[in-house]
């Protein structure tokens, strides 16, 4: 008898010991990062036509953001402003980046690209955009490593090449991350007739297989191999960037569906293996019981590509400045912290993760980096009522893009205003009564475009950004056309 009371002792021992260490281990992070998935391409943001159920099952169980964006209207600046809690202007990387297949060679002095660049025909000559981030920024990784954690990196990293891959930037474990801005192919083994090798970085595994089917299997495992002790996965997906291509199965089923603005079939496979995989992640945290104790933070690097997708009532998409290009979706999941169904109006950026993700976890700030996002944690365990206490948001594009030319700007409440360096013509739009941003009020309004330059203008001199310039050459050839 004293013995069966004495095995009961021990095992409430146990279970207690169990409990207490549960309770007092930090969550685990999941950041999925899609690549250029619009604001409404999920059915939970609006979407008629794409299904997504295991996101809208997300969403319901998290808070909803409905003003969140992308640090850039492109990739390679976001990536570095949610690894580093810092503005793009403030890393340098203010454009996509160049893989060395596209031209991207590493200077011979080992530095990263200076100067400035520009033809004839442009009026201003723009800074040169780095071809990495530079190893003195401290990751999300990297802040991690003294409070215990184990990261993994899984899908597009796009930072640079070999000297600057995730597992030089405080991953512990990286899966398809390279200086590749997309997938040379889709389907194992990951190769076109130009990219041979394929995804350095990912071993081909079976012949046919789903990039995306495999990102997710490789997140399952990594989460089940490392369930005993805190664990960040950077869940970086290569879809839905191009090559739009997405597995048969889906896109037949898309077929027969009824299309609206968003019609694509191939898309809409795309984002469909996008779902199953996070699926494929909130499954595994289940069954592991780890769901209670793991934040997820779900969202998007820029707006939809137009094309493949369409991104109304928000006007343009993908690389340009308007709420299509960088308005996208944000979902994020904390039981017991967040409540299950809520929504945030509040104005939110890529450079907020990284300090969310410190105070969530109980990690420090980078020392001596001046970090320009602000925790969400409040804002989360407020129902998303509370307004985070900044005056604006920023962005800074300062090249020539296509259509596209060097521009910065501010969101201040629910006013927006872009500033072309070109023309120094300002744009101005009410977000409140103008989603689509259809009317632009910079001539009726003088002393708002003013109030808010200054307010932009304060903060690339503060954040130290690199502004385009007058291209002398450009002034010679007008006035010799004037002669």
């Amino acid at each position: 008898m004293r013995t069966v009371q004495l095995m009961l002792i021990l095992c409430a021992i146990f279970t207690f010991s169990l409990s207490a260490s549960a309770a007092e281990r930090p969550p685990n992070v999941v950041l999925v990062l899609v690549d250029d998935l619009g604001w409404t391409d999920l059915a939970c943001f609006g979407s008629k036509y794409y299904e997504t159920p295991h996101l809208d099952k997300l969403a319901k169980q998290g808070m909803k953001f409905t003003d969140a964006y992308a640090a850039c209207a492109v990739c390679s600046p976001t990536r570095a402003a949610v690894m580093t809690g810092r503005y793009p202007a403030r890393t340098g990387i203010t454009d996509w980046i160049r893989s060395r297949f596209q031209g991207g060679k590493i200077p011979a002095n080992g530095k990263n690209p200076s100067g400035f660049v520009g033809g004839r025909n442009q009026p201003v000559l723009c800074p040169r955009n780095p071809l990495w981030l530079e190893s003195e920024e401290i990751t999300v990784a990297e802040a991690l490593k003294p409070v215990g954690y184990t990261s993994c990196h899984i899908g597009k990293w796009h930072l640079g090449p070999d000297a600057w891959y995730p597992e030089k930037q405080g991953f512990d474990f990286n899966y398809g991350g390279c200086d590749y801005g997309q997938p040379p192919s889709y389907f194992d083994p990951y190769k076109n007739g130009r990219l041979k090798q394929g995804i350095p970085t990912l071993k081909p595994r079976k012949t046919g297989e789903y990039l995306t089917d495999r990102e997710g299997d490789e997140a399952v495992k990594f989460i089940t191999d490392h369930k005993d002790k805190p664990f960040f996965l950077y869940f970086a997906n290569y879809a839905v960037h191009t090559p739009i291509q997405g597995r048969a199965d889906l896109i037949a089923k898309y077929k027969k569906k009824p299309s609206t603005n968003q019609k694509n079939a191939t898309y809409a496979a795309m984002v469909h293996s996008v779902d199953v995989a996070v699926g494929k992640i909130t499954k595994v945290l289940d069954e592991l019981k780890l769901a209670d104790n793991t934040l997820i933070i779900f969202t998007s690097d820029n707006g939809g590509l137009l094309g493949p997708t369409h991104n109304a009532p928000l006007r343009a998409g993908k690389g340009y400045p308007y709420e299509g290009g960088i308005r996208v979706p944000l979902i994020v999941r904390w039981p017991d912290v967040v409540k299950p169904g809520t929504l945030s109006r509040e104005p939110v950026i890529s450079v907020d993760y990284l300090p969310t993700i410190m105070e969530a976890t109980g990690a420090k700030l980078p020392k001596d980096h001046e970090i320009d996002g602000m925790s969400l944690v409040a804002h989360l365990k407020a129902d998303g009522k509370t307004k985070l206490d900044r005056e604006a948001i920023f962005w800074h594009f300062p090249h020539y893009r296509g259509r596209i030319g060097p521009y910065s700007m501010v969101r201040s409440g629910d006013w927006k205003l872009l500033r072309w360096w070109a023309t120094d013509k300002a744009e101005l739009y009410d977000l409140n009564s103008d989603l689509s941003e259809k009317t632009n009020l910079a001539a009726s309004q003088p002393d708002r475009v003013k109030q808010l330059r200054g307010v932009l203008d304060a903060h690339l001199a503060r954040v130290g950004a690199r502004l385009p310039k007058k291209n002398p050459a450009y002034a010679s050839r007008t006035k010799k056309k004037k002669k």
